[in-house]
């Protein structure tokens, strides 16, 4: 079993501007006589891992990052899964799923957990480690024998598993299928239940619109329910939360436990408070994200989140993280600045048939304003309207700010690295100062030298943020900045921010649907109310507590405090927990 795994990214790895191979001439054991670094069959580095010492050198002189090598655990003796070429990632062991129940697979993104998915429902051929090689599905079914997915696995090998699967990137969609919604859900009607699933996701309304017409929330429910209406065995939701609001969440979680009660299920989510309502059991992910994942045993699902969030997993004898993750669900009152920064009244726009209105509200100086509500209520509408994109129709603003605005769906034209849109960014880029405060809290180092056209969602997520908060503002206004970031890029941006609004004296608005997210940054919440796509009506801002309280009211659900934790945690509806915390109004925490 190999020690160490090497990672070249062809994509980052230059020669011709290094001076022709520098981590060859540079590497102990090439320096030695041995062939350690050679140069590979598409003209890049490439890393012979039985050879490797693991010195590191190669890794701190590539002047492009392209380079990793990394420690596997010493526990770890399976044979691996998929590997995707030559110095590329690898995955071991797969996640098992369960007839009849709902498993959920969390842990940082770039670890394999759509990669396992995809094998599972038979989408990607594995070969065991080995690139090129023609590995057939006996063979994988050899290394589970005896457990919970030998039968699974041989029941896909014999075309006896059917499999419905839902990509995680909903938005290539059109790229895929062009026409209306109706045409695309009527083709896969398959088990008589999709009306019932047009009422519950309240996609009604845009049967007879185009696929490229709709919002990416709109978009995810009516992939959602395709998914569902196909007659399947198993049924792989990869990131269904994504673009949907906390009403949307409850209710895809609910219908999925209704009308998959009899199937199995797996799901991959980075809501832990949805997948904690959602899911029976769960698998941790971990590893080295972009260089290998390793799969664990099923956990149930407390105990799983739980042992994520610890970052200890005991079967494996394996820490995942430095520091455990704690939550501070302590509500402090006005915790931020005091004196107004904006204050803003009877503030009203029309746009076709929506109307938004807003009675009055300010942001204080030094203060993180969370904005909670469903979609179409008009919380893009408000952004657009403070960050000058927007006219108002009538109302009044207090003077003119300073304002830095990340747009709900980033989306760039620059043709360049993301080192020079940094650059052109800022002037503090290159500096050590910003390096520390905004470079490493986003997970930016290693990104520098790729193209920005060829980013990831995830990534240019990240990249937004940094775009936005590099700049010189007064207010910094950023509209769903968790989508498509992991758990603790989450926690890590909500600390970033905490520390920027604190160090530069300014102050925030954070538009977003995570819960967790939004108790751990924010200081005071204004809620949005109304009538989706008719009328949003936006509530005076008040103390967290209140405004979580009253939100969650609305979406009839209670989330109790874990103990080991501190996360919230949801409560089964009608349970004694639930009624409790109702009847003392205590929605969030209580």
């Amino acid at each position: 079993m190999r020690k160490r795994i090497a990672i070249v990214d062809r994509e980052k790895c230059r020669p011709q501007k290094c001076g022709n191979y520098l981590c060859i001439r540079v590497c102990p054991p090439n320096l030695s006589g041995e062939e350690c670094i050679i140069q590979g069959p598409a003209k890049t580095a490439m890393i012979i891992e039985d050879v490797c010492i693991g010195c590191g050198i190669c890794v701190r002189k590539c002047p492009f990052r392209a380079i990793d090598v990394v420690n596997l655990p010493e526990m770890l003796e399976e044979t691996a899964i998929h590997r995707f070429g030559d110095n590329q990632f690898v995955l071991f062991r797969l996640p098992f799923p369960v007839p009849g129940k709902v498993v959920g697979l969390i842990g940082s993104n770039g670890l394999g957990k759509t990669t396992a998915l995809e094998i599972l429902s038979g989408h990607m051929k594995p070969n065991l480690g080995i690139p090129g090689k023609d590995v057939e599905l006996s063979e994988l079914i050899g290394l589970f024998r005896g457990t919970e997915l030998q039968e699974y696995l041989t029941r896909l090998k014999d075309g006896k598993m059917t499999i419905s699967y839902k990509l995680q990137r909903v938005d290539k969609i059109p790229s895929l299928y062009t026409g209306k919604i109706s045409g695309l859900l009527d083709k896969v009607d398959e088990r008589g239940i999709l009306n019932d699933l047009i009422e519950r996701f309240e996609i009604g309304k845009i049967l007879d619109s185009k696929v490229e017409e709709v919002s990416g929330g709109e978009l995810q429910r009516v992939a959602i329910a395709a998914t569902l209406a196909k007659d399947a065995d198993i049924y792989y939701l990869d990131e269904p939360t994504s673009f949907l609001d906390v009403f949307q969440r409850v209710e895809t979680s609910k219908v999925i436990k209704e009308f998959c009660s009899d199937k199995s299920v797996m799901v991959v989510d980075h809501d832990l408070a949805t997948l904690d309502f959602l899911a029976d059991a769960v698998h941790i992910f971990y590893g080295s994200p972009g260089a290998y994942g390793i799969v664990s045993s099923p956990y149930s699902v407390r105990v799983g989140i739980n042992a994520f969030l610890d970052g200890m997993v005991k079967e494996d004898n394996v820490r995942i993280r430095e520091t455990p993750i704690f939550f501070n669900t302590t509500f402090v009152e006005d915790k931020g600045g005091s004196g107004d920064l904006l204050s803003f009244e009877g503030i009203e726009k029309r746009l076709g048939d929506f109307t938004l209105k807003v009675a009055k509200g300010d942001v204080r100086k030094k203060e993180i304003l969370g904005i909670l509500g469903a979609n179409a209520l008009g919380k893009t509408t408000l952004a657009r309207i403070f960050a000058g994109e927007l006219k108002p129709d009538k109302g009044s603003m207090s003077e003119k700010l300073k304002i830095s605005y990340k747009s709900q769906y980033p989306r760039t034209d620059f043709d360049g690295t993301v080192a020079e849109l940094l650059g052109s960014t800022t002037k503090k880029f290159g500096g050590s100062d910003y390096e520390s405060t905004i470079l490493k809290p986003l997970g930016l180092e290693r990104l520098l030298n790729n193209n920005v056209n060829k980013l990831s969602g995830g990534e240019l997520q990240r990249v937004a943020i940094a775009v936005c908060v590099s700049q010189e503002a007064d207010l910094y206004l950023l509209d769903e900045p968790s989508a498509f970031l992991d758990v603790d890029q989450r926690l890590n941006l909500a600390v970033m921010i905490r520390r920027l609004v604190e160090r530069q004296e300014t102050s925030a608005m954070i538009i977003d649907h995570d819960l967790l997210f939004l108790s751990q940054i924010s200081d005071r919440g204004m809620l949005f109310t109304g009538k989706p796509g008719v009328q949003g009506i936006v509530e005076e801002p008040t103390n967290l507590e209140e405004s979580f309280n009253r939100f969650l009211s609305q979406v009839d659900i209670t989330f109790r405090k874990d103990k080991g934790t501190g996360r919230p945690r949801a409560n089964k509806p009608g349970s004694q927990m639930d009624q409790e915390q109702k009847g003392r109004g205590k929605y969030f925490m209580g």
